[in-house]
């Protein structure tokens, strides 16, 4: 296996001591995003993770032969993967009411209650707001994750489809589409009537199941012949996304998606994806 660090910033000292504990005599700076290097064929990984961790250095062991070429669909999740916010809760925060619509939202991300049941809880407190709240939050506040750009750059350089899935709106969604050229999007459709938000969803929920099931979908069609599906995510409602990709990433992610991705990363940018593949 090689061995992927990076960091906004990996000193001397600390690259020397990973490469003491991978037993590596190659190490080799990777170009672009954060600072990152790729030492190949390590020997061991006693003590990599502990050392890593508490560097605050994100790490990952990576087959050498994994080829950015052969990446076929990169599905991620919008709210805290894409972008940095939760639009929901920014929603709310126009009508006064975050900490409440928040509270329920961090609760579904980590697991404690069902998604679904969540949503439909969060989007009755928003009735009676104007539709105009939701281009605010488009306008005033939403940003994308540092490197988000870069990484789908990197990835449709290789002609990957690059899928949006969200338990969220498609307000947002459709507007992310056009902005950076994504292939597909999933979402939910907030219903408006009058100008305003009726606290219900239009049309059936996605929820963690429909967007695995979208991920598969498109995998069937575009990764066939030894293509890699990827998949991104930070919460709960990701899990099943990312068991139906080949490879997943849980990106600033809840402890419980940290432990089940294949990778994870906590400290860099969504470019940082970029650097597991030669």
């Amino acid at each position: 296996m090689d061995l992927v660090i990076q960091a906004p910033v990996v000193g001397a000292a600390e690259l020397t001591q990973i490469a003491a504990l991978a037993g590596s005599q190659s190490v080799h700076a990777l170009e672009g995003g954060p600072q990152a290097y790729r030492l190949a064929r390590i020997q061991s990984r006693g003590g990599i993770a502990d050392f890593c961790t508490a560097a605050r250095i994100d790490f990952a062991f990576v087959p050498p032969d994994l080829i950015r070429d052969r990446v076929s669909v990169v599905a991620m999740d919008m709210d805290s993967t894409l972008i940095t916010i939760e639009c929901i809760d920014e929603i709310a925060d126009l009508a006064g009411i975050k900490p409440e619509v928040a509270a329920i939202t961090a609760s579904a991300m980590r697991g404690e209650i069902d998604f679904r049941q969540s949503l439909e809880r969060r989007v009755a407190l928003l009735a009676g707001l104007p539709e105009e709240s939701l281009l605010r939050v488009y306008d005033e506040r939403l940003k994308l994750s540092p490197g988000a750009e870069r990484m789908i750059a990197g990835f449709k350089g290789v002609g990957a489809t690059i899928l949006l899935v969200s338990g969220g709106f498609t307000f947002f969604t459709e507007r992310l589409r056009t902005r950076l050229g994504l292939d597909e999007t999933l979402a939910n459709t907030i219903e408006i009537a009058g100008g305003r938000l009726t606290g219900r969803i239009d049309g059936p929920i996605i929820d963690a199941q429909a967007k695995a099931e979208r991920l598969s979908s498109v995998r069937e069609r575009r990764a066939r012949d030894g293509g890699i599906a990827i998949a991104i995510g930070d919460g709960a409602n990701d899990l099943p996304m990312l068991r139906a990709a080949d490879l997943s990433v849980a990106y600033h992610a809840k402890p419980l998606v940290r432990a089940q991705a294949t990778y994870a990363i906590n400290h860099c940018g969504l470019d940082a994806i970029l650097n597991y593949f030669v």
